[in-house]
């Protein structure tokens, strides 16, 4: 064996000094241009970069980048430029920033640990493909676009198709060379790509079965619908200091997640004025959760589109630019808090007061908003709502699904907050054909509940900002807990996210897993794993909670399913009566039998 032998242990001691080495200039790297940015902004260290306040100077490279011009013109160079050139040809500041306005971003580099994610240079984590992300508002499909989506997949996206919990589509790599040809094809159909990604008003949540469900006040898609045609794609909006989310519901008891949303539009029925909506704002979850803030006053359906204005016209005005981490609309909420943000938005954006209103019904036991089963519409037809193990399908099942609707002379399919998939319209005598044909998609109606309550995030298969796996990780979480529990009788939610974001919801899941590095005791090395939230819970008033963390309690990747297997158990043996819900169990309960 010569010197130079990689088996060696000379050799292994090399390498280790010089990954320590390259640590080590990747935070000398890091520091130099923490303190550059510092020296930038010395003399506007107070200002928080509102441009209502009149600052306008850009204060970090993503305001920099938007100043420079409006990222939807970048669709030009991608049709005319880019897609004719070839990946290599795009300039970083268009492939990973205004690429995200059209729902494009640049997928992880296969083969890339978790331990690296932090550490790398955005060029090497760069994969030559992309995601794209296809807007669905309200979730809703025909069986023309459900169809269309499952071709694209299938033709230009190696067959991935992924139900995400904002009610959109994602694909996987995809090249820059096919996105024209993409965009004119879902275009064709009816479905956007505009503004899918990006600091802009994000595709709209809205009640997967609005306008079919027996306890609906109201149908909620006119109001989707005119604020797509008035402002999603104008340059009014394209520049917000972040993401903004929005959500709408007609039914009595909200089933869009409202709590957590930048604004949300829950049904209620005032005693004279009639049905409308009651107006949130200000909620979020990433690294700093934040509930909604009711503001307690009532919006006619007609007027819905101006109050949406006026409120996102607050964030791109008031919203904080100079520091990404504080450039959510919660951010503002907290600090003005509901009345004077009420006071803002009545004096300076409508010029009219709302009316006081009525708050929305409270969940009740047995409620579990995922529209998941064989149900009833009002029109006396049946809807069939199935669970994809954490929103995972294919470009195949998209058209098979298509298929079996239209089989049965349905023409509309939903997607749910909840990664769950709908098929309205179904007569009475073909629900069986129905329930048939999608479970043998292993898309189940009856699934166990571990089944029906996961669910992932993209995770480090394609993220760029992934630690760890989620979506195998939640496939064997369910594979082992049902099999474990065949007849739970209360539901427990899993939500899996492959780093601190939450994308998942980690903090409103029952069990919640958040994606870090930990240390593996039995062999002392660091490991994909979680940080686990315990008790989350919406839709409860004031009793709504973000879940309880352990301190310096961490769970390895590959020792999740035996972790949630001893905890359901404790919880099982543990709790009062068959009644106290899990949520309720994890706040009461010691900390040993939650570890």
């Amino acid at each position: 064996m010569t010197s130079t032998d990689a088996s060696t242990p000379d050799a292994r001691s090399a390498q280790e000094i010089a990954d320590a080495d390259e640590r080590r200039r990747h935070r000398e790297e890091a520091r130099m241009i923490r303190t550059r940015e510092a020296a930038a902004r010395k003399n506007t260290a107070s200002k928080d970069g509102q441009w209502a306040a009149g600052d306008r100077t850009p204060l970090n490279p993503n305001e920099e980048m938007k100043a420079a011009g409006d990222p939807l013109e970048v669709r030009q160079r991608i049709e005319s430029m880019y897609s004719k050139w070839g990946f290599w040809s795009i300039p970083p500041g268009d492939l990973r920033g205004r690429f995200r306005w059209w729902g494009l971003y640049t997928q992880r580099r296969q083969g890339i640990d978790g331990g690296k994610t932090a550490v790398l240079e955005p060029h090497q984590l760069d994969d030559e493909y992309f995601m794209l992300r296809i807007r669905s508002d309200g979730g809703q499909l025909s069986v023309a676009q459900a169809r269309e989506i499952g071709r694209i997949s299938s033709e230009f996206g190696r067959d991935t198709a992924d139900v995400s919990d904002r009610q959109n589509i994602q694909l996987h790599w995809i090249r820059i060379e096919d996105v024209p040809e993409i965009f004119r094809r879902v275009e064709e159909v009816g479905l956007l790509c505009t503004e899918a990604c990006g600091d802009v008003p994000r595709v709209i949540l809205g009640s997967p079965v609005a306008g079919i469900a027996k306890d609906e006040l109201i149908d909620p898609t006119p109001q989707i619908r005119e604020i797509m045609d008035r402002y999603i794609g104008s340059p009014e909006f394209s520049n917000l200091p972040r993401k903004f989310k929005t959500a709408f519901t007609g039914t009595r008891v909200p089933d869009i997640l409202h709590e957590v949303q930048d604004v949300a539009f829950c049904a209620v029925e005032h005693p004279e004025l009639g049905v409308g909506y009651d107006l949130w704002v200000g909620g979020g979850l990433s690294i700093n959760p934040h509930l909604g803030v009711r503001l307690g006053v009532f919006v006619r359906p007609e007027i819905a589109h101006e109050v949406w204005k006026g409120v996102v016209s607050i964030f791109r005005d008031h919203g904080y630019r100079r520091l990404r981490t504080r450039a959510r609309l919660k951010f503002l909420v907290k600090a003005w808090g509901g009345e004077k943000f009420l006071q803002v938005l009545q004096d300076d954006y409508l010029g009219y007061e709302l009316p006081k209103g009525p708050a929305p019904e409270l969940a009740s036991r047995g409620d579990r908003g995922d529209h998941v089963g064989i149900h009833q519409q009002a029109d006396g037809r049946y809807y069939v709502g199935v669970a994809p193990v954490a929103g995972r399908v294919s470009g195949e099942k998209m058209q098979r699904i298509a298929q079996i609707a239209e089989s049965v002379g349905s023409d509309r399919i939903r997607l749910t907050p909840l990664q769950k998939i709908l098929v309205l319209d179904i007569p009475e005598d073909r629900v069986s054909d129905v329930v048939n044909g999608l479970r043998a998609l292993e898309l189940e109606s009856e699934p166990g509940e571990f089944h029906r309550n996961v669910i992932a995030c993209t995770g480090i298969e394609y993220c760029k900002l992934a630690i760890v796996e989620t979506k195998a990780t939640a496939r064997e979480v369910v594979k082992v807990l049902d099999e474990k529990f065949p007849t739970l009788d209360n539901p427990i939610t899993v939500h899996v996210n492959g780093c601190p974001n939450s994308c998942a919801r980690v903090q409103i899941a029952d069990i919640g897993f958040k994606g870090q590095l930990v240390l593996d005791e039995e062999s002392g090395e660091q490991v994909p794993g979680f940080q686990v939230h315990l008790g989350g819970r919406l839709g409860r008033g004031e009793d709504n909670d973000f879940g309880r963390k352990i301190r310096a309690h961490k769970v390895t990747q590959s020792g999740m399913p035996e972790y949630v297997e001893r905890v359901t158990q404790n919880y099982l043996e543990d709790r009062e009566s068959a009644d106290e819900s899990f949520a309720d169990w994890a706040f009461r309960a010691d900390e040993e039998l939650i570890k």
